[in-house]
């Protein structure tokens, strides 16, 4: 029988994510996918899998989940509170989940989206060549209780018990930006009022685009609302008829006629995701060139993840810098201690 995790409760943010699904812009179904990309990097660097695989994508909430056989897990993206049958486990790293055991995973510590990879994916059934859910377009639902998830082939066995540090996106900071084709209906001084702002991320969001207030009045440009609607992507900012700007994310929709100031580089979107209500933002424009040099620099790290795998417990036989740690805490020489009178 395949391997399968049976849900009994799941948080009303629980969906099957993956890539999602590039080219079908020009039938109006927007890419879908992950809200954060780099969280299903790093999961598939832990289980040393592909990174095209599907897994659990939680808004803010888990859920309690049952293995039918033994498995390995890993838990990426926003920390979550975590346990496997009463036992705290450690978040961004893998563990053996045996058949039989539940796995608890309760609310985001910090951030908004946690991800729950298995051996060989979430293997979902296939539509439009992908298993990420698209709710806004009908494609697939959100995960619920009785649901039995079944996991893909594990291809490239490997240990448990790996972690990786994970990348610091989940309490706002600053993004980098180009500018987009209608960035020019917007006054320089506008342009440099934007940067300079220190945005508040709201609490009105979801993974089609978040809303983010500015510290003083909003943005005005010179065409207000009579841009012909045209494609828009995930990390386009709108500013809509109140001067307010809105990030569009993975599930946003597919043509728009609010004015963009910018886009967000695809390496800093997980941090626009991932900032919960009242973090921080601030934008920052970058040039072309200076976008592309980013994104390889990106691909290139997310490509050497593995790389920087270690375990969560260190073995005593593969510890080469062994002499450098104090192996017995409290341990003295003894010649400060009191000697007895004579």
């Amino acid at each position: 029988m395949t391997p399968a995790l049976i849900v009994h409760r799941a948080g009303p943010g629980v969906t099957v994510q993956d890539l999602g699904r590039p080219g079908y812009l020009a039938y109006g179904l927007s890419r879908g996918g992950a809200a954060d990309r780099l969280a299903l990097a790093e999961g598939a660097a832990l289980l040393c899998q592909d990174c095209s695989f599907a897994a659990l994508e939680m808004a803010g909430m888990g859920g309690e989940f049952e293995a039918t056989a033994d498995m390995r897990i890993a838990l990426t993206g926003a920390p979550m509170t975590a346990s496997i049958d009463g036992v705290r486990i450690a978040w961004n790293a893998s563990h053996l989940l045996s058949a039989g055991q539940r796995l608890s995973i309760g609310a985001a510590e910090r951030g908004i989206y946690g991800y729950l990879h298995l051996d060989g994916g979430v293997a979902v059934a296939e539509r439009l060549g992908a298993r990420s859910a698209h709710l806004a377009a009908g494609l697939g639902a959100a995960v619920h209780v009785g649901m039995r998830l079944p996991a893909g082939a594990d291809t490239q066995p490997s240990a448990a018990g790996m972690t990786l540090d994970a990348d610091p996106r989940f309490e706002g900071g600053t993004v980098r930006v180009v500018p987009s084709l209608q960035t020019d209906f917007f006054e320089p001084s506008e342009i440099a009022r934007f940067e300079a702002d220190v945005f508040c991320r709201d609490s009105r969001g979801n993974r089609m685009g978040v809303r983010l207030l500015p510290g003083g009045d909003g943005y005005r440009n010179e065409a207000g609302l009579s841009v012909i609607s045209e494609v828009i992507v995930p990390g386009d900012i709108q500013i809509t008829g109140d001067g307010t700007p809105f990030v569009l994310l993975s599930e946003c929709q597919t043509i728009g006629g609010y004015p963009r100031i910018g886009s967000v580089l695809p390496a800093d979107l997980p941090r626009v995701a991932q900032a919960p209500a009242g973090a921080q933002l601030q934008f920052r424009f970058v040039t072309l060139e200076e976008a592309v040099n980013v994104e390889r620099q990106e691909q290139t790290r997310r490509q050497s993840l593995r790389q920087s795998l270690r375990p969560l417990i260190r073995d005593p036989h593969r510890m080469g810098d062994l002499l450098s740690y104090q192996l017995i805490s409290g341990a003295t020489a003894g010649d400060d201690l009191e000697r007895p009178a004579p």
